[in-house]
Formats: C-alpha cells, structure tokens, sequence
C-alpha cells in the first residue's frame, strides 16, 4: 500500500460526497485525498440514473477522469489547492472481522481504518450518512460530515432587522418616502418599525446602500391580483417581487407563510399588468426522493400534475380573489401561453430571458443544482426561489446544507438580490401548531 508523509491529513472520501457536490476533491487543501476503489464503483452504477445523483456522478467520474490523465491514480496524483489524489483499492479485513466484507459502505470505512492503524497521518472519514459517521466513529475512525456548503439556519440572513420609531418620525417618513440611515445594513435589507406609542402599528424601509438610506416601503394593502399580504414580512416580500432591479429574490418560512402565493401573484401582476416580463415560469423539484418523472404513469402533462398541484392549488386561490377577468379562470390561466408550469427537469439547459421564474420547493436542491438553474436566467429576468429549509425530502441535504440556504448566505449583501424568512403562518391556527409541532 502506498504511503505518503508529505500531508498532515488523509480524507476518505464517501460515495455520498460526490452525490452532494461532484468537484468535493477540490475543498481539501494541502491534504491526501483518498477516494477508495468501492466509491468509483458506486458512481458507476448511479451514473445510469437521469435524477441530480446521475448527474452529479457523472461530474465526479468525469472530474476524476481528467486528474488520471496526470498520472497514475493509485500512486497518487497532484491536483489544484496543493492536494494529492489517489485511489486506494485494498484493506485490512482483520481490522474489524465483525463487520460484513459485502458491503462497499463496509469496504470504504475499512480502508480509512487500516490506514489510520499506519500511524503515520491523521486521518478523517467524511460523508454525509450519519448512518456511517457512527459506524465509523464506534470502529475508531475520526469522522467528519462534509461541511463546505453549509450554513446554519440558526444564524441565516433574516433579510431585515427590527427598531423602534416615534409616531412624529414615522409620519415624517412616510411623507418624503425616505429617510437617512447610517447604521451599516446590508442592500436591500428591511428595516421594521414599530411605533413607540403604540407599540402595534409598524413601518417598513429598505435600505439603499448606495445613498445610505431608507426607502419607505408601502403597505400594498390594496392587494396584488386579488391577495393583500397579512403582515410585516408578506409586505417585504411583495415589495421584493415587485421590484425590477432586484432579479433575484429567496422566500423562506415554514408551511402556510405564503410564500408560493405571494410569488404567484406578484408575477401575474408583472405578466399581465406591467407587462415587464414576457412568461411566468413556474417549476418545482419533481421527485423529492431522487426518482424521475418517468416512474408516474401518463404522458408529461399528467405526471405533472401530482407534482405541480400546489402551484394548481394558489393558482386556484388567485383566479377566486382577483377582478381581472382575464384571470378568473384557472383554466384558461393555464392554458395562457404567459404561462407555464414546469419540472425542474426540463428547464435545465434552456435558455429563459425576460421571464419572471419561480422555484418551489428550492430547499430540495443542492448548491449544484440552484447554481445550474440560477446561471441559466437569461436577460431581463427575475428569478425567484421559496422553500423551507425544515422540511427537505432529499437524501444528502439537510436544513443546513440545501442549496436555498446556501444561496442566501452567499447573496446577501449583493445590489440585484432580496430575501426575506416569512415566520409567521397564516393558513390557520392548526396549520401553524403542526409546522411548530411536527
């Protein structure tokens, strides 16, 4: 077996890994990175399916295969950020007999541990199978979860801040529209007021990093396309949607904030009243557990339909709420070329300018994928992104590590983006108990 003392760290590699984030290798500075021959032969079989696991282990096969062109994999290769690469393809059975030799899962904890028994290096199991971090862990081996994309929800980016306001000032804002504001926010960042008399009415800014001030930010109490937001962060988030210079924008809360529905409504107003964009384009992830389209029976349209029934559902809503005639009709909405709803599965490599695009259920996508589908906006479009980071239905993710959250730690600040976290439910007091309780 070969052994190298040059790198003070050794990483293990899972198959997992890959899965999540095919160029992993490259996060690993100064160290040996092992990619055990049981994983290659895991992307192998995966690389078949037509899901982001597929692609994503085509990607790492494919990356892989470019380094091997420099050398021999098995005595180990040089690559970027000063790191080695290598395949390691034996093991010390004797290590741990109790374990089963059949599985590849087994095969790859085993390598880590017989080349932690060397002594010469210090070496680190990384996946992201809590499963077998704790197998691993009880066998001796030092673990590690895969962490580069990570961003706790505890600490993530709220998209405003809270501050108290006298009745007199607050009047004095909403007459000028504005107002100097020196403390350091970020852009397009909300200020919520409470006024200090009453301690009950509130208003909002938004604040202009440019001109070091705030922008007062209506109450839209007359409604979008027949839907008045209920409260402070609805009002924020109309006022993101609403906005052309921001062309991306992310909406996080729990079950029944709304933010599929305000999402909607806004576009609709931008498709068929100010006319700014050409399309809405509305997609969501179409199998949360990783399978395809393909596993539904019927053609495209009513496979579709299983997985687009809650866009159905506020688009329902809407067409009950709204006067304009030419939205009153859910089917005749549908069946309006303006718009389309879509898989997330078709929509990759398309290019989409001067569309209003909405992303359901992004916390089901991994950095990857949002990245993929972000970067395909074409001129002129607005791209809009709502989930809930608790509740994933995707191996490999979690609340910390979804790509929706990703995205708004690694925007935030940026002059074309808003976000807001909706907290407040607004379906009923039962829907509320159960996304708190359950």
């Amino acid at each position: 077996m070969h052994t190298n003392h040059q790198y003070e760290k050794t990483f293990i590699i899972d198959t997992n890994v890959f899965i999540h984030r095919p160029d992993a290798i490259l996060s690993f500075k100064e160290s040996e990175v092992i990619v055990p021959l049981w994983v290659l032969e895991e992307l192998d079989k995966l690389k078949t399916f037509s899901d982001e696991r597929g692609r994503n282990a085509r990607h790492a096969i494919r990356f892989m295969e470019e380094r091997a062109k420099k050398g021999d994999l098995s005595q180990g290769v040089k690559i970027e950020e000063g790191s080695l690469l290598r395949v390691e393809m034996t093991y010390d059975p004797s290590i741990a007999p109790e374990l089963s030799h059949e599985k590849n899962d087994n095969k790859i904890i085993l390598c880590g541990l017989t080349l932690q028994q060397k002594g010469d290096r210090n070496v680190f199991f990384v996946s992201k199978d809590i499963n077998a971090r704790v197998k691993a862990r009880a066998l001796g081996l030092h673990t590690v979860d895969y962490e580069k994309q990570k961003v706790s929800m505890s600490t993530l980016y709220s998209g405003y801040v809270e501050a108290q306001l006298s009745q007199k000032d607050a009047d004095l804002f909403k007459r000028d529209g504005s107002m100097p504001w020196h403390d350091h926010l970020m852009s397009n960042q909300y200020v919520l007021f409470t006024i200090k008399e009453t301690a009950q009415e509130y208003v909002i800014g938004k604040y202009d990093a440019v001109l070091e001030m705030l922008r007062y930010v209506e109450d839209y109490s007359h409604g979008i396309t027949g839907i008045r937001p209920l409260n402070a962060q609805q009002q924020m988030a109309f006022d993101l949607l609403l906005d052309d210079s921001i062309a991306l924008v992310s909406l996080v809360g729990k079950a029944g904030t709304g933010k599929t529905l305000l999402a909607l409504a806004a576009g609709l107003k931008k498709i068929f009243d100010d006319k700014t964009y050409t399309r809405l384009l509305a997609s969501r992830p179409v199998m949360p557990l990783g399978k395809d389209i393909g596993f539904l029976p019927g053609d495209k349209e009513e496979k579709l339909s299983h997985w687009m029934k809650p866009l159905y559902d506020n688009l329902e809503l809407i067409t009950s709420q709204t006067s304009r005639p030419e939205l009153k009709n859910v089917e005749t909405v549908l069946k309006s070329t303006k718009i389309e709803l879509e898989a997330i599965t078709y929509i990759r490599g398309r290019s989409l300018p001067k569309q209003y695009i909405i992303v359901d259920e992004a916390q089901n996508l991994s950095p990857h994928e949002i990245k993929t589908i972000v970067s395909r906006a074409g001129k002129e479009t607005k791209v809009v992104l709502t989930g809930d980071p608790y509740q994933i239905d995707t191996p490999y993710l979690d609340s910390d590590s979804n790509g929706l959250t990703y995205l708004v730690e690694a925007f935030k600040g940026q002059p074309l983006y808003g976000h807001v976290t909706l907290s407040k439910s607004e379906r009923s007091e039962l829907a509320e108990l159960a996304a708190e309780l359950l």
